[in-house]
Order: C-alpha cells, then sequence, then structure tokens
C-alpha cells in the first residue's frame, strides 16, 4: 500500500487539511499504517500537482491561511482503479526479531526486559483498539452499518495485538525454561 492511497480514502469521505489528515490518519488509520506528517504534506503536494487534489484556501484568525484538500475526478478515479488491484501481503521488517534471533549473543535478562517494555507498549495499544472497538458497538446499527469495512480492519488490528502477546508468553515460558 502506498500512503498516497491511505490519504486519497480519507479525502473520499470527507475534504480537509494536512493537519486534519494527520490527525484522522492518526486515529482510523494508525494501527495498521504510520505515516509522519512530513509524508503526509509530501504526498498532498505530489497528488496536487498530478491532478489528483485540488486545494482551496480557508482564513483563519490569527493564524496563517489553512489549505483544505478535495478529490478531483482524476483523483477519484486513481483511487478506484488502486482499490481494484490485488493486493500483495506485507513483508514485515522487525528488529526485536532480529535481536532474538540473535538471542544467543545475548544475556538473558536484557531479552527479558526488552520483551518486557515491548509487551507494555503491545498492551497500551491493544487497550486503546479495545476501546475505540468499544465505542464502535455502541453506536446505533445504521452507523455501525457506515463503518464497518473501517471495524474489519480495526478488528485485525485487535487480533495482531493479541497474536502478538500470545507470541510473547511463549518467549516468557521459553525463557523461564531453557
Amino acid at each position: 500500500m502506498s500512503l498516497k492511497h491511505a490519504i486519497l480514502v480519507l479525502l473520499e469521505t470527507e475534504p480537509g487539511s494536512g493537519y486534519d489528515l494527520l490527525k484522522r490518519f492518526r486515529e482510523h488509520m494508525g494501527y495498521f499504517w504510520n505515516a509522519s506528517h512530513q509524508q503526509i504534506y509530501q504526498q498532498l503536494k505530489w497528488m496536487h500537482e498530478a491532478g489528483w487534489l485540488e486545494a482551496s484556501t480557508e482564513p483563519q484568525q490569527g493564524k496563517p491561511d489553512r489549505k483544505v484538500y478535495e478529490l478531483t475526478p482524476q483523483g477519484h478515479e486513481a483511487l478506484l482503479a488502486w482499490l481494484a488491484e490485488t493486493s500483495k501481503p506485507e513483508k514485515i521488517n522487525d528488529s526485536l526479531l532480529v535481536r532474538l534471533y540473535g538471542g544467543h549473543l545475548r544475556d538473558t535478562e536484557n531479552i527479558r526486559a526488552e520483551m518486557a517494555h515491548h509487551r507494555t507498549l503491545y498492551e497500551q495499544n491493544r487497550a486503546a483498539l479495545l476501546s475505540i472497538e468499544q465505542h464502535y458497538l455502541a453506536l446505533p446499527k445504521a452507523e455501525q452499518q457506515r463503518y464497518r469495512f473501517p471495524y474489519l480492519t480495526l478488528r485485525r488490528g485487535i487480533l495482531s495485538v493479541e497474536a502478538w502477546l500470545d507470541w510473547a508468553d511463549e518467549v516468557d515460558a521459553f525463557l523461564n525454561h531453557p
């Protein structure tokens, strides 16, 4: 997946400024895709120059004017073409797994400490995702229907975090019984 397509999906539902998109990106896609402020602005510039987006300027009181982006018909067509393609399975690059692979060269306590640190982060992530899920489940049925596809991505995020935590339990058991 490319960042530009994630931005197009967000703009398909509602126009927004770069800041708006960063915020929506983190709230709605942050559990399965990461992007920095700079990356989003670079993509917005590229897509605007390519004719996929149009931009209007909104004055703000006491702040610089804000540029609001909206999909053009060409951008909508590019999004539909991308959505029609088949995705390739994503490959991961995980430095923790490389460190664990080389665990025979490390002190076991160091590995335990690193795993504990990661476990804390994953548990915090799971709590945040479960909170989002509870919010979704509390919506009226008609509203749930509107967000059913984003909910599927949320469920994937939850299951991924829970699978990682299950694996971490296996690592802990292994480290405790060499």
